[in-house]
């Protein structure tokens, strides 16, 4: 199933759209309103601002239902754990409509839980495609999430970025950045190498 990549916009996350889903809502609105027919599921890989900044919004718009990790659901409502006043503005403000966990299915993807950039953060993997959408988890630059905010953890991250490692994943589709088609496991295993060698 392909995915279709929405850019995120200056410091703003990435969206994706595979199928009915859509991944993140950093996005503003308009780039999600051509596929408002198709959405009817909105699946939010961290509770950071600048991935769940018009969710309320573009629920609406699409009659669809949030779905968030558990232990990422106050986010939606807190401005400290989202992260909000950094970029000037308030939590959404809304209940998620499903909580989800490690090993959910939702459509042809997979829930990972891969706490480290915050407690709930998830990352879905789809085997049949071979393909990750990873969040802030890992990047496609060999890059990783920071583990600096309210809740994140080195060494959580560490351990994720290991599981992801034993993935077979050729497209990676990350929260930030360009994503790629092929060779997705050698930027997750870049990633590995650079946050246990190099961030002591």
């Amino acid at each position: 199933m392909p995915v279709t990549w929405i850019p995120g916009r200056d410091f703003f996350g990435n969206a994706y759209l595979i199928g009915n889903i859509l991944v993140d809502a950093g996005v503003l609105p308009s780039a999600v309103e051509p596929y408002r027919d198709r959405i009817d599921t909105i699946v939010l890989t961290h509770s950071h601002f600048d991935h769940i900044a018009y969710v309320k919004e573009i629920a609406h718009l699409c009659h669809a239902g949030v779905y968030i990790h558990s232990l990422d659901a106050p986010g939606l409502t807190e401005d400290r754990l989202s992260l909000s006043l950094h970029f000037g503005s308030r939590s959404p403000g809304i209940p998620p409509d499903h909580l989800l966990a490690e090993g959910d299915q939702i459509g042809p993807l997979t829930v990972i839980h891969t706490p480290g950039h915050t407690p709930g953060s998830i990352c879905l993997y789809g085997k049949d495609e071979r393909l990750l959408i990873s969040g802030d988890t890992v990047f496609t630059d060999g890059g990783f999430g920071r583990y600096d905010f309210p809740g994140g953890d080195r060494n959580s991250l560490i351990r994720s970025i290991e599981r992801l490692v034993s993935l077979a994943v050729d497209g990676l589709y990350p929260g930030h950045g360009t994503p790629v088609n092929q060779y997705g496991h050698r930027h997750i295993e870049a990633a590995r190498q650079l946050l246990k060698m190099a961030y002591v």
